[in-house]
């Protein structure tokens, strides 16, 4: 799995899941913290469509961490104020850096988190497609 799909997973899914992924390698290694989780603000870019052009919308505000284990660095950054979340994306990034064993079991793990995202947006969307308008048009002779 990618390093995008999986932030995705973890930033959208549970916090519990990525919680226990990074709890498990805290209980097993040594976790540097190079930065510890603070706030920042960061550029939300938008294409506008009709031009094609870039344009910055605004700012919004993120939480990032930085550790480290051994030689390999991971960063976490979370939209809002959340700093353990964002603590634990930066070992979860660091362990998957470093190829830690722990990672190839995540997989699966991940892979569920997915399926149950996808299931609740699935539900979303059908909740939104009833409140869907019909326009009919009627053929006059």
């Amino acid at each position: 799995m990618k390093r995008k799909r999986r932030t995705e997973i973890l930033v959208n899914g549970s916090a519990e899941v990525a919680a226990a992924m990074a709890d498990e390698i805290r209980e097993r290694y040594e976790v540097v913290v190079v930065e510890e989780p603070n706030h920042g603000l960061v550029m939300v870019k938008v294409r506008e469509t009709a031009r094609n052009s870039l344009f910055y919308l605004g700012e919004v505000l993120v939480t990032e961490c930085k550790v480290r284990i051994g030689n390999a660095v991971g960063v976490g950054i979370v939209k809002g104020d959340e700093p353990l979340k964002a603590a634990d994306l930066a070992v979860i990034d660091a362990a998957y850096a470093a190829e830690l064993s722990e990672t190839s079991a995540w997989t699966a793990r991940l892979q569920s988190e997915n399926e149950r995202l996808e299931a609740e947006r699935s539900a979303a969307f059908a909740d939104l497609l009833r409140t869907q308008v019909s326009f009919e048009t009627m053929d006059t002779d």
